[in-house]
């Protein structure tokens, strides 16, 4: 189809919905109770964390059921990335980016766990589940014990390894640095 007969075919659909339509004045004005539904990002001091608690035994029946088939029986990666170990090997020339070497944050991992997981289900476990499974894969890489019980308020206390190594990547900066006035 031509640039010109799509055109046309577009105009022609808005003109049945009317002058409405073509001035966008469609919808509704979102809520509050909308925006929070998506406002569900946690910031790496912790704002926006949500109540609830889990401690890393609850999260390994969690972590079974819904994670380790993609990422192994303990976090040591199978068909999605690994989670657990590399300690050391940033520096190197091979290094192992996982949640105990790599990120700097544990509220982070918290995030990303809650929005983006388990795959193809995102956002389908409780905050307590989230927040056992983030006991868990932080106890298998030795940052908190095994009895830990995270919540809210200890989350953002959690000091990860490489909490002061973390930099972002050279081209993030250059991009971002050229932004600045």
């Amino acid at each position: 189809m031509s640039y010109r007969k799509a055109a046309a075919l577009g105009l022609s659909i808005a003109s049945l919905f009317g002058p409405a339509a073509s001035a966008y004045d469609f919808g509704r004005p979102a809520t509050r109770a909308d925006i929070d539904l998506w406002n569900i990002d946690v910031r790496p001091d912790g704002a926006g964390l949500p109540g609830g608690s889990g401690t890393a035994a609850q999260g390994r029946q969690v972590f079974q059921e819904n994670c380790a088939a993609c990422h192994g029986e303990r976090g040591q990666g199978a068909v999605a990335d690994r989670l657990v170990g590399g300690d050391g090997t940033l520096a190197t020339d091979q290094p192992i980016k996982t949640v105990g070497s790599f990120w700097p944050y544990a509220t982070t991992l918290f995030d990303y766990i809650r929005r983006a997981m388990p795959y193809p289900a995102p956002q389908s476990l409780s905050n307590d589940e989230t927040y056992a499974v983030v006991a868990y894969i932080l106890s298998l890489n030795g940052i908190v014990p095994p009895t830990q019980v995270l919540n809210r308020s200890n989350l953002p206390m959690i000091r990860m390894p490489n909490r002061d190594g973390f930099v972002p990547d050279q081209e993030f900066r250059v991009i971002r640095n050229s932004r600045q006035p």
